[in-house]
Protein backbone atom coordinates (compact mmCIF):
# COMPACT_ATOMS: atom_id res chain seq x y z
CA UNK A 1 0.00 0.00 0.00
CA UNK A 2 1.34 3.42 -1.02
CA UNK A 3 2.37 5.69 1.81
CA UNK A 4 0.96 9.18 1.43
CA UNK A 5 3.26 12.10 2.01
CA UNK A 6 2.33 15.75 2.50
CA UNK A 7 -0.25 17.57 0.42
CA UNK A 8 0.73 21.17 -0.26
CA UNK A 9 -2.11 23.53 -1.11
CA UNK A 10 -1.31 26.96 -2.50
CA UNK A 11 -4.11 29.52 -2.44
CA UNK A 12 -4.47 33.08 -3.70
CA UNK A 13 -3.85 34.91 -0.40
CA UNK A 14 -0.59 36.57 0.56
CA UNK A 15 2.43 34.35 -0.09
CA UNK A 16 5.92 35.83 -0.03
CA UNK A 17 7.76 32.54 -0.42
CA UNK A 18 7.08 28.87 -1.04
CA UNK A 19 9.70 27.24 1.17
CA UNK A 20 8.75 23.59 0.74
CA UNK A 21 10.55 20.91 -1.22
CA UNK A 22 8.29 18.24 -2.70
CA UNK A 23 9.20 14.65 -1.86
CA UNK A 24 8.30 11.61 -3.95
CA UNK A 25 4.96 10.87 -2.28
CA UNK A 26 3.89 14.48 -1.84
CA UNK A 27 1.09 16.15 -3.80
CA UNK A 28 0.69 19.80 -4.79
CA UNK A 29 -2.63 21.52 -5.43
CA UNK A 30 -3.03 24.98 -6.94
CA UNK A 31 -6.24 26.54 -5.62
CA UNK A 32 -7.27 29.25 -8.11
CA UNK A 33 -4.76 32.14 -8.06
CA UNK A 34 -2.25 30.06 -6.12
CA UNK A 35 -1.11 28.86 -9.53
CA UNK A 36 0.75 32.17 -9.98
CA UNK A 37 2.85 31.59 -6.86
CA UNK A 38 3.71 28.08 -8.00
CA UNK A 39 4.76 29.32 -11.43
CA UNK A 40 7.00 31.96 -9.83
CA UNK A 41 8.61 29.25 -7.68
CA UNK A 42 9.06 26.88 -10.62
CA UNK A 43 6.82 24.23 -9.05
CA UNK A 44 4.42 22.27 -11.25
CA UNK A 45 1.18 21.42 -9.43
CA UNK A 46 -0.33 17.94 -9.61
CA UNK A 47 -3.83 19.41 -9.62
CA UNK A 48 -5.49 22.75 -10.37
CA UNK A 49 -8.95 23.48 -9.00
CA UNK A 50 -11.29 26.32 -8.14
CA UNK A 51 -13.68 28.79 -9.72
CA UNK A 52 -10.66 30.80 -10.95
CA UNK A 53 -12.20 34.20 -10.30
CA UNK A 54 -8.84 35.27 -8.82
CA UNK A 55 -6.76 33.90 -11.68
CA UNK A 56 -9.07 35.33 -14.34
CA UNK A 57 -9.05 32.35 -16.71
CA UNK A 58 -9.60 28.57 -16.67
CA UNK A 59 -6.29 26.68 -16.98
CA UNK A 60 -6.27 23.61 -19.18
CA UNK A 61 -6.94 20.38 -17.28
CA UNK A 62 -8.25 22.11 -14.15
CA UNK A 63 -11.21 21.03 -12.03
CA UNK A 64 -13.63 23.91 -12.51
CA UNK A 65 -16.18 24.83 -9.83
CA UNK A 66 -18.92 27.46 -10.01
CA UNK A 67 -18.32 30.78 -8.29
CA UNK A 68 -21.59 30.36 -6.36
CA UNK A 69 -20.69 27.50 -4.01
CA UNK A 70 -20.54 26.73 -0.28
CA UNK A 71 -16.80 26.03 0.08
CA UNK A 72 -13.88 28.31 -0.65
CA UNK A 73 -11.39 27.08 -3.23
CA UNK A 74 -8.92 26.33 -0.44
CA UNK A 75 -11.48 24.25 1.43
CA UNK A 76 -12.30 22.36 -1.78
CA UNK A 77 -8.59 21.60 -2.13
CA UNK A 78 -8.41 20.32 1.45
CA UNK A 79 -11.46 18.12 0.94
CA UNK A 80 -9.86 16.69 -2.20
CA UNK A 81 -6.64 15.97 -0.32
CA UNK A 82 -8.45 14.23 2.54
CA UNK A 83 -10.65 12.22 0.15
CA UNK A 84 -7.47 10.97 -1.51
CA UNK A 85 -5.85 9.82 1.72
CA UNK A 86 -3.67 12.77 2.72
CA UNK A 87 -3.71 13.49 6.45
CA UNK A 88 -0.75 15.90 6.53
CA UNK A 89 -1.51 19.14 4.70
CA UNK A 90 0.36 22.45 4.47
CA UNK A 91 -1.55 25.45 3.15
CA UNK A 92 0.29 28.44 1.66
CA UNK A 93 -1.45 31.59 0.45
CA UNK A 94 -4.17 31.09 3.04
CA UNK A 95 -3.43 34.13 5.22
CA UNK A 96 -3.50 37.86 4.58
CA UNK A 97 -5.39 39.43 1.73
CA UNK A 98 -9.12 39.22 2.35
CA UNK A 99 -9.90 38.98 6.07
CA UNK A 100 -13.04 36.92 5.45
CA UNK A 101 -11.00 34.27 3.63
CA UNK A 102 -8.39 34.24 6.39
CA UNK A 103 -11.13 33.63 8.95
CA UNK A 104 -12.64 30.95 6.71
CA UNK A 105 -9.27 29.20 6.65
CA UNK A 106 -9.05 29.36 10.45
CA UNK A 107 -12.45 27.63 10.59
CA UNK A 108 -11.05 25.10 8.11
CA UNK A 109 -8.29 24.31 10.61
CA UNK A 110 -10.92 23.60 13.26
CA UNK A 111 -12.77 21.30 10.81
CA UNK A 112 -9.51 19.44 10.18
CA UNK A 113 -8.51 19.17 13.85
CA UNK A 114 -11.86 17.65 14.79
CA UNK A 115 -11.18 14.93 12.22
CA UNK A 116 -7.71 14.18 13.54
CA UNK A 117 -5.91 15.75 10.57
CA UNK A 118 -2.54 17.50 10.65
CA UNK A 119 -3.13 20.77 8.78
CA UNK A 120 -1.11 24.00 9.01
CA UNK A 121 -1.67 27.46 7.58
CA UNK A 122 1.82 28.66 6.64
CA UNK A 123 2.49 32.39 6.39
CA UNK A 124 5.70 34.31 5.80
CA UNK A 125 6.39 34.66 9.54
CA UNK A 126 3.53 32.84 11.24
CA UNK A 127 2.05 29.34 11.31
CA UNK A 128 -1.44 28.38 12.48
CA UNK A 129 -2.45 24.94 13.69
CA UNK A 130 -5.40 23.51 15.59
CA UNK A 131 -5.75 20.53 17.91
CA UNK A 132 -8.84 18.80 19.30
CA UNK A 133 -8.67 16.52 22.35
CA UNK A 134 -4.96 15.95 21.85
CA UNK A 135 -1.55 17.57 21.87
CA UNK A 136 1.07 19.19 19.67
CA UNK A 137 4.73 19.15 20.61
CA UNK A 138 7.50 21.54 19.60
CA UNK A 139 11.26 20.88 19.64
CA UNK A 140 13.72 22.77 21.79
CA UNK A 141 15.00 24.56 18.67
CA UNK A 142 11.76 26.54 18.30
CA UNK A 143 12.15 30.26 18.84
CA UNK A 144 9.69 33.16 18.86
CA UNK A 145 6.19 33.57 20.19
CA UNK A 146 3.26 31.23 20.62
CA UNK A 147 -0.37 32.05 21.37
CA UNK A 148 -3.18 29.62 22.17
CA UNK A 149 -6.87 30.41 21.65
CA UNK A 150 -9.99 28.45 22.56
CA UNK A 151 -12.15 27.70 19.52
CA UNK A 152 -15.04 26.32 21.57
CA UNK A 153 -17.17 28.02 24.17
CA UNK A 154 -15.00 26.22 26.72
CA UNK A 155 -11.93 23.96 26.65
CA UNK A 156 -10.51 22.11 29.65
CA UNK A 157 -7.60 19.98 30.75
CA UNK A 158 -5.12 22.35 29.09
CA UNK A 159 -1.39 21.97 29.65
CA UNK A 160 1.12 24.50 28.33
CA UNK A 161 4.47 22.92 29.13
CA UNK A 162 8.03 24.06 28.46
CA UNK A 163 7.00 27.64 27.64
CA UNK A 164 7.71 30.95 29.39
CA UNK A 165 4.22 30.92 30.90
CA UNK A 166 3.09 27.45 31.85
CA UNK A 167 -0.34 26.07 32.64
CA UNK A 168 -1.39 22.71 34.03
CA UNK A 169 -4.91 21.30 33.82
CA UNK A 170 -6.21 24.76 33.02
CA UNK A 171 -9.28 26.07 31.22
CA UNK A 172 -9.78 28.53 28.38
CA UNK A 173 -12.89 30.12 26.91
CA UNK A 174 -13.60 31.90 23.64
CA UNK A 175 -14.35 35.13 25.53
CA UNK A 176 -10.95 35.90 27.07
CA UNK A 177 -7.54 35.58 25.32
CA UNK A 178 -5.59 34.26 28.30
CA UNK A 179 -3.25 32.25 26.07
CA UNK A 180 -1.99 35.14 23.95
CA UNK A 181 1.71 36.19 23.73
CA UNK A 182 3.57 33.26 25.24
CA UNK A 183 7.16 32.41 24.26
CA UNK A 184 9.41 29.47 23.46
CA UNK A 185 12.36 29.25 25.86
CA UNK A 186 14.72 26.76 24.23
CA UNK A 187 13.16 23.64 25.78
CA UNK A 188 10.86 20.96 24.32
CA UNK A 189 7.32 22.24 24.72
CA UNK A 190 3.80 20.86 24.50
CA UNK A 191 0.30 22.24 24.05
CA UNK A 192 -2.26 19.70 25.28
CA UNK A 193 -6.04 19.84 25.63
CA UNK A 194 -8.16 17.08 27.14
CA UNK A 195 -11.52 18.38 25.90
CA UNK A 196 -12.02 21.04 23.26
CA UNK A 197 -10.29 22.63 20.28
CA UNK A 198 -7.37 25.05 20.48
CA UNK A 199 -5.92 27.29 17.79
CA UNK A 200 -2.13 27.58 18.06
CA UNK A 201 -0.37 30.55 16.47
CA UNK A 202 3.43 30.56 16.29
CA UNK A 203 5.61 33.36 14.99
CA UNK A 204 8.73 31.35 14.44
CA UNK A 205 12.19 32.91 14.28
Amino acid sequence: METKGICYIVGAGECKKLDFSRAENDFVIAADGGLCYLKEAGITPDLLLGDFDSLGYHPEGALIYPKEKDETDTFLALRYAVANGYRHVRVYGGLGGRLDHTLANVQMLVWAARRGLDVCLCGSAVTLRAVTDGEIGFPAEMRGGISVFCMDEHAEGIDLLGLKYTLENGELTNEFPLGVSNEFVGAPSTVRVRKGTLLIVTDEK
